[in-house]
C-alpha cells in the first residue's frame, strides 16, 4: 500500500480520542523509564541534541511528512511553483543534513514536533469540549518550542543539562510529564469519546 494511502487510513479512521491515547502512552513510557533509571535516562537525553542517528531519523520523518503536506495543499496560487517547491524543500532537507549536521537531532525534532502538533490541532479543530484545550494549548507550546530550538538548537541542549544535572530534578520533571501524560490518557479515554 502506497504511502499516501497509509497516511489517509490513519488520517481518517485516527479518532480524537485515540489520538489522546497513543499521545499520553507515547509520553509516558520516557517518563517511566526516567523515574526507574534516572542516571541511564539522563545520559541518553544528554547525547541526544548531536546524536547523528536520531538526526537523521527525525529529519527524515518530519522533512517526509512536511512535503507529504505540501504536495496536499490546493492553493491555487502555488499551483504553477508546487513541483519547484516540492523539489526546493526536499533539497534543503537534504542539504541540512550534509552542511548541518550539529544539532541535527535537534532540528529534525523540531520539524516533527510542528507537524505532530498541526496534526493534533486539525484533529481538535471541530471537537465540542473546553478540555480539547488542553492539547490545543500542548500543541501551541510545541510549536513554539520548535520555532525556539529551531533557530537556536543548542538552547535544548543546555535545557537538557539542566534538566538532568541531578537524578532528582529529572525524576521530579519526569513525574510532572508522567501526569500530564495521564491526564491525556483519561481524556482520550473518556471526554473525547
Amino acid at each position: 500500500m502506497a504511502i499516501r494511502q497509509w497516511w489517509g487510513l490513519i488520517k481518517m479512521t485516527l479518532t480524537l480520542s485515540q489520538l489522546a491515547i497513543l499521545l499520553g502512552i507515547g509520553i509516558a513510557i520516557p517518563q517511566i523509564w526516567a523515574l526507574i533509571k534516572p542516571v541511564e535516562a539522563g545520559a541518553a537525553l544528554r547525547k541526544f541534541p548531536r546524536s547523528e542517528g536520531w538526526g537523521y531519523l527525525l529529519m527524515a520523518i518530519g522533512a517526509g511528512w512536511f512535503l507529504y503536506r505540501l504536495n496536499q495543499e490546493a492553493i491555487a496560487e502555488f499551483a504553477a511553483y508546487k513541483s519547484y517547491m516540492l523539489l526546493g524543500f526536499g533539497a534543503v532537507a537534504v542539504a541540512a543534513c550534509f552542511f548541518v549536521p550539529d544539532y541535527l537531532a535537534v532540528r529534525g525534532m523540531s520539524i516533527t514536533m510542528l507537524m505532530f502538533a498541526a496534526f493534533i490541532l486539525s484533529k481538535t479543530r471541530f471537537v465540542d469540549t473546553p478540555w480539547r484545550l488542553v492539547l490545543v494549548i500542548a500543541a501551541y507550546i510545541w510549536i513554539v518550542a520548535a520555532m525556539w530550538w529551531m533557530i537556536s538548537p543548542w538552547r535544548l541542549r543546555d535545557l537538557i543539562q539542566w534538566a538532568t544535572a541531578t537524578p532528582q530534578r529529572l525524576k521530579r520533571i519526569a513525574m510532572a510529564r508522567l501526569a500530564f501524560a495521564v491526564l491525556v490518557i483519561l481524556l482520550g479515554a473518556t471526554v473525547y469519546k
